[in-house]
């Protein structure tokens, strides 16, 4: 990666109200990582030493259930932050953060960050609002799992992933989820995920290529009940 400065991907997240001699710091001192799919960022439970800055990929965030099983929290998209929460209070990591996809992120020492959250009260308030909006959407996932159904809830994160990842060259969902994520995401059984997307095939909402999914009537899956 090169300058912070000219980084695209800089003006999608918290920091890009940082400016001057504040971002010449951070882009003198970050540190590119390339993370394979399927490879793990950071782990539940890791001290974390600075923050990552998503350049490029997808990730997905989750907390292990007492049951042993990873729930998935939230999809991570370019653009945003990982690991802030954990820096900013100075414990250990809640989730883990695991690559969807090949991924390019920027890591940025704690030290610098902290530094850049005491001086400017600018970025203090994008970080706080970036915060804010996390807790509003977990509160909204709750609100949908007691409230939505299940075909209703799998067919709102099938629209979720065109909408925010896009479709590759054969118009398949670009970020392609397992069975037990989507059961992880949607709160359900695993069982019940497959059955549900069954029906969707019948329906000629949808068809598969194995983990691929191609929407094939978008204006039903987002008029389901």
């Amino acid at each position: 990666m090169g300058d912070c400065e000219q980084c695209m991907v800089r003006k999608l997240s918290a920091l890009n109200v940082l400016k001057g001699e504040e971002i010449k710091s951070i882009s003198g001192c970050k540190v590119t990582k390339r993370i394979k799919r399927g490879e793990v960022v950071f782990k539940e439970g890791d001290m974390l030493n600075g923050v990552y800055c998503i350049s490029s990929g997808v990730c997905k965030l989750t907390k292990l259930t007492e049951k042993g099983k990873d729930q998935v929290v939230k999809l991570v998209i370019k653009g945003e932050l990982l690991g802030q929460r954990s820096v900013i209070i100075n414990q250990t990591a809640n989730l883990t953060a695991t690559a969807l996809n090949d991924m390019e992120v920027c890591f940025i020492p704690k030290q610098e960050i902290l530094q850049d959250l005491l001086k400017n009260n600018e970025f203090s308030f994008s970080v706080l609002k970036r915060m804010a909006t996390d807790l509003k959407e977990a509160e909204i996932a709750i609100v949908n799992m007691a409230q939505k159904s299940v075909r209703k809830r799998l067919a709102d994160i099938i629209l979720y992933l065109h909408n925010n990842f896009g479709v590759d060259e054969s118009n398949y969902l670009k970020v392609p989820l397992s069975r037990d994520d989507f059961a992880s995401i949607v709160g359900t059984a695993t069982e019940s995920v497959i059955r549900t997307l069954s029906q969707f095939k019948k329906e000629g909402l949808i068809k598969t290529s194995g983990k691929k999914i191609q929407i094939l009537n978008y204006d039903e899956l987002e008029l389901m009940e």
